[in-house]
């Protein structure tokens, strides 16, 4: 039987905007506290075997939804206004907000996968995190991508996120087995920053004027896989030149020494990969001591 206790919740962003989440309560003792960033599309409930595993090993975890996918969907896809700008600027700053607020004065870490990784430098509130442990996060840059998965990842980006969003006015990403349906801006920003170079990096000095990707110093590990066709070494590398000062280590897994029929883009988080999870409990223990140095000044 699981020692934690799980219980959803909604909390609220600076904008007014309220988000679902579910928290992940040890019974004994707390030695620190973590919040999942979902990837792109990916309701909380997917990250709740790994939320488990984490609690029941003293930590506090909060997943949740972004604003516009699962239960923080408010109407009808097609009219949300989120975009993955919002996501990194409200969502992911409330959620640490939130979880600081449930377990007060512990270590607190994020868990990223794919976005929930990427847009950290967009949260104001970073530098309370002592850690980031990253899982399939990358640019994601289409150019890097190899044959034949170049073609899939060219033909869903410039045809049918564009084609989706002209005719629905949002992406009906569920028809491709690439997540949620997605909102119009999501979509168009997620087309956008994969066409260029550094993903996020995109937008800067466009529709992003403030971040804190230069001031970041806290320790990240990096982990990706061989057989995912996104996050390859080209363009986790992509990803790593947006930050200037954070602390890097890397990690890539293949299935065949995890003894793994597949982990890819997604699978990290199956309850098949159980065995890839005590790397990121290690990871937390080991950095439940750093304080983060960041200035929590902003770029300009």
């Amino acid at each position: 039987m699981s020692h934690v206790e799980s219980e959803q919740i909604t909390f609220e962003c600076q904008d007014k905007y309220q988000l679902t989440g579910t928290l992940f309560k040890p019974k004994g003792d707390l030695k620190g506290a973590v919040v999942i960033g979902p990837a792109t599309g990916i309701k909380r409930q997917f990250y709740r075997h790994f939320a488990t595993y984490l609690a029941e090993h003293g930590y506090g975890v909060l997943t949740f939804d972004n604003r516009g996918i699962g239960q923080s969907l408010v109407g009808h896809v097609r009219e949300s206004k989120a975009s993955l700008q919002c996501w990194g600027e409200q969502d992911l700053p409330a959620a640490l907000t939130t979880l600081v607020g449930h377990f007060p004065e512990v270590p607190y870490h994020l868990v990223g996968h794919s976005a929930g990784g990427q847009l950290i430098g967009l949260m104001n509130n970073a530098a309370k995190l002592s850690s980031m442990y990253t899982v399939a996060s990358s640019s994601g840059r289409l150019s890097n991508m190899k044959m034949p998965y170049w073609f899939k990842a060219q033909f869903f980006m410039n045809l049918f996120i564009p084609l989706n969003n002209l005719l629905f006015g949002h992406t009906k990403s569920q028809l491709v087995g690439m997540g949620e349906p997605l909102p119009l801006a999501v979509a168009g920003q997620w087309r956008q920053w994969c066409n260029g170079q550094g993903y996020v990096k995109t937008a800067f000095g466009h529709s992003i004027t403030t971040h804190y990707y230069d001031q970041l110093t806290l320790p990240t590990m990096w982990v990706n896989a061989t057989d995912d066709d996104i996050a390859n070494q080209a363009n986790l590398a992509d990803m790593l030149s947006v930050f200037k000062n954070i602390k890097v280590d890397t990690l890539t897994v293949s299935p065949k020494t995890s003894e793994l029929s597949e982990i890819g883009h997604m699978k990290f988080f199956s309850r098949k990969s159980q065995t890839l999870w005590p790397h990121a409990l290690t990871w937390f223990h080991q950095h439940n001591g750093t304080k983060n140095n960041a200035t929590g000044q902003s770029n300009e």
